[in-house]
């Protein structure tokens, strides 16, 4: 790469640093925050050798928490237990908010114009990449070093927790290079970021089934993300894995740059395909359906993978949970037999499905406000379609979309639970998926009200996906009050199996669903669109 293609990258570096790096501090946050408090809580709520003895078995017999939280190699310990719960996720926060750096400094700014003003300057035609590149590389160390410092401070052992640091960072740094890729392939910048973060759940997913599965080991090395697992702070401390990292980092950054300067400005080596010559979206709906038909029909696939993998579990669900009784502290408080202690790990696999796809429904929903932004909303409204109209039509595709995302995974895990003789008929998943659907409009009508009402407020339409997961997932194995769970909406779906299910849990949150439905919708039919 020549000199002159990178000149002025210190200024734009420094400007954009300036501007954009008050942005970095939830992504530096979350996985800090992941860590440190494994290292507070732990020791307080499993004071015992017993009980950590059993909350070890417990973990290792649930293949869905293995899904997400990768291999438990040590928890009798502390930092053991802080590898396991903060290692993997740790890492996909990293990774996740390095991608969006990364897209937003480089092909998002050629979709605003700001790209153009910037080239009409001193500044050479590598620039912004490598500008959005190092901005990535420095967010993606601060989260190394503010986590390492935190958690040592706060009882971790230094060595794990520099190592597990490490991990965050050096995951960042891969997908900050993959998002340098996919800048350069996709035909905008939504399409770049769709991309990479496909690429990375799809190498998530992939790396905690094939450890559920216990697959052999050599498939962790076909994986970077199983590179980062291999590093095992706490119960082994090995830094070699991460060199591969780095490795993999420069030589697809290296790859990105190249590719930019193949490619127009402006434009991906996937072009865009030009519309028809007279539009063809007639009505409101069908322009919301058209916006959102390629996400619609990825994540729609998604979903069946999701059914397959969640449905693979099903088999062998029977012999985990009844060899395990500590499952029912976690999953099933209060079950009386092996069914109940079924039944209630098919919520809980669902419920997770639920709150995946919440993301795809809030994704939809933001769609309105990206709409706004780029100026394309302005003109639907000023024809005779009326404000409320253009919104519920695209709340109305995103609660449609969800629901249908949750059959298809409920479908596919009923067939895999139907034939696995585990007391659980096609029809009960079928109907424990229906159960959760109200759960996740739930979590959709806070991000409605959110961009309704408040849209300066954009980035917190994400924060139901968040406490749901963290209430969901985290909650129950750190022992919090049911009032405290409960501000996840999917705690309060029913266990459908059971002889008398609460059905109330789920009129609660649909009135609350549709509280926050009639915030969004006033706020946006007072305020200005821009």
């Amino acid at each position: 790469m020549a000199s002159s293609s990178t000149v002025g990258t210190r200024p734009l570096l420094h400007a954009s640093l300036r501007h954009e790096g008050r942005s970095f501090a939830p992504w530096i946050l979350l996985p800090t925050a992941l860590s440190v408090s494994s290292v507070l809580i732990y020791p307080w709520l499993f004071s015992d050798a017993l009980e950590r003895k059993a909350f070890a078995a417990t973990i290792g017999a649930n293949p869905a928490l293995g899904l997400i939280f990768g291999p438990a190699y040590d928890l009798s310990t502390t930092d053991g237990f802080n590898a396991w719960r903060s290692l993997a996720l740790g890492g996909f926060i990293a990774a996740l908010g390095a991608i969006f750096i990364v897209v937003k400094a480089s092909r998002g700014q050629e979709d605003s114009g700001q790209a153009e003003l910037l080239a009409s300057g001193v500044s050479g035609r590598s620039s912004r990449l490598l500008t959005a590149v190092v901005m990535a590389v420095i967010c993606s160390a601060a989260i190394g070093i503010v986590s390492c410092v935190l958690t040592g401070l706060c009882g971790g052992d230094w060595a794990s927790s520099a190592l597990l640091a490490a991990g965050f960072t050096v995951s960042g740094w891969m997908f900050a290079a993959v998002a340098a890729v996919s800048s350069q392939i996709g035909a905008d910048a939504r399409a770049a970021t769709t991309i990479s973060v496909s690429l990375l759940g799809i190498l998530f997913v992939l790396r905690g089934f094939l450890f559920s599965i216990s697959a052999p080991v050599w498939t962790s090395w076909i994986n970077p993300l199983g590179w980062i697992e291999e590093t095992r702070p706490a119960s082994g401390n090995h830094w070699w894995p991460l060199l591969i990292g780095v490795a993999f980092a420069v030589v697809v950054a290296v790859v990105g740059f190249a590719l930019q300067s193949s490619r127009d400005f402006g434009q991906g080596l996937i072009p865009s395909r030009p519309g028809p010559p007279r539009g063809s979206a007639g009505t409101p709906l069908s322009l919301a359906i058209r916006l959102n038909r390629a996400p619609i029909v990825s994540w729609a696939v998604a979903f069946l993978g999701l059914g397959v993998v969640f449905g693979y579990f099903t088999r062998s669900v029977k012999d985990l949970l009844t060899s395990n009784p500590a499952m029912a502290s976690i999953f099933a408080s209060g079950a009386a037999s092996p069914a109940d202690l079924i039944s209630a790990f098919v919520t809980t696999i669902l419920s997770i499905v639920g709150i995946i796809v919440s993301v795809a429904g809030v994704q939809i929903v933001n769609r309105v406000r990206t709409e706004e932004l780029d100026d394309r909303a302005e003109p639907v409204l000023a024809t005779a379609v009326h404000r409320l109209r253009y919104l519920a039509t695209n709340v109305g595709v995103a609660l449609l979309a969800t629901a249908a995302f949750l059959m298809i995974a409920g479908v596919v895990v009923g067939v895999f639970a139907s034939t696995a003789d585990i007391g659980i008929t096609f029809g009960d998943a079928l109907l424990q998926a229906v159960a959760t659907i109200p759960a996740a409009w739930t979590v959709i009508a806070f991000a409605v009200a959110i961009l309704g009402a408040r849209p300066a407020a954009r980035p917190a339409i994400w924060l139901g996906v968040l406490v749901s997961f963290v209430m969901t997932v985290l909650g129950p194995s750190f022992k919090l009050p049911d009032w405290a769970l409960g501000f996840s909406p999917f705690h309060h779906v029913p266990d459908v199996v059971v002889t008398d299910p609460d059905w109330w849990g789920l009129v609660w949150i649909g009135l609350v669903a549709l509280g926050f439905l009639a915030i969004g919708f006033v706020g946006f039919r007072r305020r200005d669109i821009p």
